[in-house]
């Protein structure tokens, strides 16, 4: 569980509440990630560190919040810069931390834009077996 304090989250005050069984949101801008929520971890070509894991986390957690309209899109940088701060207090240099940021900043937009979610796919495969032979 990670949670931030209004102090961290204060760009997002014009949140409405917001809970799931993995993830709230207040608007008193403490976030909560319960255990087993669906993340993977930094995305893109790099180095996964320990400096790079809380940050992505919340990170992910927030433009899903996003896609989900429970924040503006409009906060994007705001989630960001976050991703950036939060890597350099777990220790990840500042350079690291600002090619970080520039990346989500150019690469990111689609995966925070509203309605963005990929609809779940299932496929069933099957194998035909020809008795004939």
């Amino acid at each position: 569980m990670a949670i931030f304090s209004q102090k961290q989250l204060r760009l997002f005050r014009k949140i409405d509440f917001f809970r799931d069984d993995y993830l709230s949101l207040g608007n008193d801008g403490i976030l909560i990630i319960k255990k087993g929520y669906a993340w993977d971890g930094p995305s893109g070509p790099t180095i996964d560190t320990l400096s790079f894991m809380r940050g992505s986390l919340v990170h992910d957690a927030l433009y899903q919040l996003m896609r989900m309209g429970k924040i503006l899109y409009s906060h994007k940088d705001h989630a960001d810069r976050l991703l950036q701060k939060i890597c350099i207090d777990d220790g990840m240099s500042k350079v690291r931390a600002w090619g970080v940021y520039q990346a989500v900043k150019l690469f990111g937009g689609s995966s925070a834009k509203p309605g963005s979610e990929k609809p779940e796919k299932f496929y069933a495969f099957h194998k035909t077996i020809d008795h004939a032979n």
